[in-house]
């Protein structure tokens, strides 16, 4: 069997499907393994160090040939149209929200297995569990983009010039990417602040250093398998009220709900921004082509408020780490890849929960239950509002649950 390596065609994206050092593992489950010229460039991994690893550098038209395509992104078009029908592609395809790719790939007749619908409550998925991976870089980054825009010290400073009081920070979420940012931002010697609609959050945030805020106009808003529900329309507006006078009093803040297929809801309203003090920073991890959970940011953009609060669209995160993203991404694609390969070959099962829940497309047909397929149902992927840290994305002060809204996407 074949597997190949595409080079990544999206704008900005440096990420890569295999580093070198995964090509062993799947060598060693007999599997013949062809990488795209330059595929690795933006990681810092060059053809050489692939085939000193022992795959074999082809070019993007003998690539697209292979067995099994693998991706970090979706594919675009003109690589749909060079499958032909058996082909299997394997990458963070966004189904729900790209209808248009679900159904090329169905048409194209191969078989696509989504990375961001792996169903991660299965315990022997998180190996595979790609947007858990992506949040935690994404969580990072976010926090050293808040202290780079932030014009003043994060850790308490006393210096014989005077003392520099830490910068308080403020967490809105706490899944992966959440508690990711905030032991990052504690680890810079800010204080730290975080806040989740699920109170069972507490332990984890205060475990990493923060002080959890429980609102009083929002009662608890767990949902099914320790996710969020989605609020009502009062229970929002009641949110946002109370939110913006915990913002106002924060230097940076973080959020980090996103929704796949629908606006971001929205935590940081114009009123909020207004009550914040000139110098503030917000990164908004939410930031999408369909809105964001700050009012006015803008995906891959900084804006500076007519107040002089810097909101930082942070799109992209994973790929701004591409080498470390890289690497976490080459296993969880890998861990998938060897689950499904027998005797060198790949199995595909359609009973195997796993399998459902990551299958989108097979035999021409739209299969995954949440795109409309008939396929046997499968454990709902998991929201942004993850409740433990190892298996969570990134994490919703107001997610809708599973069943409502699907998995969302990692950055980038």
């Amino acid at each position: 069997m074949k597997v190949s390596v595409l080079r990544e065609s999206a704008p900005g994206e440096r990420r890569v499907a295999l580093v070198p050092e995964a090509i062993g593992k799947l060598r060693s489950a007999d599997v013949e393994v062809l990488v795209e010229s330059r595929a690795g460039d933006g990681a810092w991994h060059s053809d050489s160090s692939y085939a000193d690893a022992g795959a074999s550098i082809v070019s993007r038209a003998d690539a697209l040939t292979a067995d099994v395509v693998l991706l970090v992104g979706k594919p675009d078009l003109a690589a749909v149209a060079a499958l032909r029908p058996g082909q299997t592609v394997v990458g963070l395809l966004a189904p729900l929200t790209d209808p248009d790719l679900v159904a090329a790939l169905a048409k194209a007749g191969v078989t696509a297995l989504s990375m961001d619908m792996i169903p991660r409550t299965l315990p022997r998925a998180q190996p595979m569990d790609a947007l858990s991976s992506q949040a935690n870089i994404a969580g990072y980054k976010a926090a050293l983009l808040g202290a780079t825009a932030f014009g003043r010290f994060f850790p308490l400073l006393i210096t014989a010039a005077g003392t520099a009081r830490p910068a308080k920070v403020l967490v809105l979420g706490t899944g992966v990417a959440g508690l990711q940012a905030i032991g990052t931002a504690r680890r810079l010697g800010a204080v730290v602040s975080a806040y989740d609609v699920r109170p069972e959050t507490r332990t984890e945030a205060e475990s990493v250093g923060a002080t959890f805020i429980e609102l009083t106009s929002v009662g608890p808003a767990s949902g099914a398998g320790g996710y969020a529900r989605e609020l009502t329309e009062d229970e929002r507006l009641a949110q946002q009220q109370e939110l913006a006078g915990h913002i106002a009093r924060h230097d940076v803040v973080i959020t980090t709900a996103q929704v796949p297929g629908r606006r971001p809801p929205l935590l940081v309203t114009e009123d909020a921004l207004k009550a914040m003090v000139a110098g503030s920073v917000i990164v908004d991890m939410g930031a999408s082509e369909l809105g964001g959970n700050v009012v006015g940011s803008v995906p891959g953009e900084t804006v500076v408020t007519e107040n002089g609060v810097t909101v930082i669209g942070a799109s992209g995160l994973p790929s701004s780490m591409a080498p470390a993203a890289s690497a976490m991404y080459a296993r969880n694609i890998s861990s998938l890849l060897l689950y499904l390969i027998k005797d060198g070959q790949l199995v595909l099962d359609p009973e195997d929960e796993l399998q459902a829940g990551v299958t989108i497309t097979r035999d021409g047909a739209i299969v995954h239950p949440a795109l409309g397929g008939a396929a046997a149902p499968a454990p709902a992927p998991p929201t942004a509002a993850e409740s433990e840290p190892d298996r969570a994305d990134e994490a919703s002060p107001d997610e809708a649950s599973p069943d409502e809204a699907g998995p969302d996407q990692a950055e980038g």
